[in-house]
Order: structure tokens, then sequence, then C-alpha cells
């Protein structure tokens, strides 16, 4: 094992694994990826973050990385060639991470909330989208690092039900979410890795 390269723990269809690996391809970050398996977690991994989730990176000097936010920053401030990192809009983020992604969970798994009514999380979602579409119209960004940051979660979203979210009148966000999936960052990205085992 290459100990200098910080080790990566991911879960290829995690969107917050998805938005980390993003930053750290466009870094040209090296990392020891390490697949995971959710419902068998490495110990190695959770001795690192007893919380469990993914994204964790863990370095030699026995720092430890567990938010994916905090991911993508790091490697921004490693190399950041087009200064994305200047540009990124912290606080629509912090909308997707902390209103979006909750209505996302209650709309794609709703028999996890079962003494809550979930009925109006699709509408939530799709609030969200008409936002996010009246940003894209102008200049068919988001932002910086921003795009990297929400694009799997609506990736996430519009997949739960292709024929509601192809039906929505957002042409702007149909187009920005095609070009990400299209694009060489996310298929790079998207590779499979087979189950790391010690």
């Amino acid at each position: 094992m290459n100990t200098s390269r910080p080790i990566f723990y991911s879960f290829r269809r995690c969107p917050y694994a998805m938005r980390a690996r993003l930053a750290l391809h466009y870094a040209g970050c090296e990392v020891e990826h390490r697949e995971i398996v959710l419902k068998d977690k490495p110990p190695e991994m959770l001795e690192a973050s007893p919380k469990g989730t993914v994204p964790v990176m863990v370095f030699a000097d026995g720092r430890v990385i567990d938010e994916s936010l905090d991911i993508m920053k790091w490697a921004a401030a490693q190399n950041d060639p087009k200064r994305l990192l200047d540009d990124t809009d912290f606080a629509l983020i912090e909308q997707n991470d902390r209103s979006f992604k909750p209505q996302l969970d209650r709309y794609k798994y709703p028999s996890r909330f079962p003494d809550e009514d979930c009925n109006a999380a699709q509408g939530n979602c799709a609030a969200f989208f008409a936002l996010l579409d009246d940003r894209l119209k102008a200049t068919g960004t988001l932002g910086g690092l921003t795009d990297y940051a929400i694009f799997p979660f609506i990736r996430q979203c519009a997949n739960v039900d292709k024929n509601w979210f192809d039906a929505l009148p957002y042409d702007a966000l149909k187009t920005w979410l095609a070009a990400h999936l299209e694009s060489a960052a996310f298929q790079a990205i998207m590779t499979k890795y087979p189950v790391w085992k010690n």
C-alpha cells in the first residue's frame, strides 16, 4: 500500500461519495479507493469514522475527513486550476443538503418515514428544481464546485420517476443534468471497483 496517498472509503451510488469523487477527480488527487458495502462496513472505516457514513478520507498521519463537502474543499485546496472554489455557492449547497435532501428521501423512500405524510415531498423536490432552473437559465452553471456538489442529488431524484421528471417544464435543469451525466468526469468517477477486503 502506498501510504502517501489518502485512503478513501466510498460507495459507488451514494450521492455524497459521488460529489467527493468528482472534486477529487477535478483536482487530480490520487487516493487509495476502498469500495465498501453499506450493509457490511469494514472495521477500519468504522474505527476512523464511527458514524459509519461515506465518504471517509483517512490520511497517513491519522487525520480523518468524513464530510463530503469538507473533502471537496480539501481537494480544491490541493489543486484548483479553474479557481472553482472561489465561485462556489455554499448557501445553495446548504439548501440542497438541509432542505432538498430530506424531501428527496421522503419522496424516494416513504416507507422509511411511517409516522409522516410524505405526499408533499415530490412537489417540494420540484420547487427546488424550479429554483435551480431559474439559476441555470442565465449561465448554464450553478457556479464553482456547486455543480459537482448538487448534481448527484438531482440525478438521484430524477431517477425515482423518469416520466415525472421528463414532464417537468425545467429545460435548463434537464440540459444541465444531461451534460453532467454525459461528462468525462462523471464517467470516470463511476468506475466499478471490487468491494475492498482487508
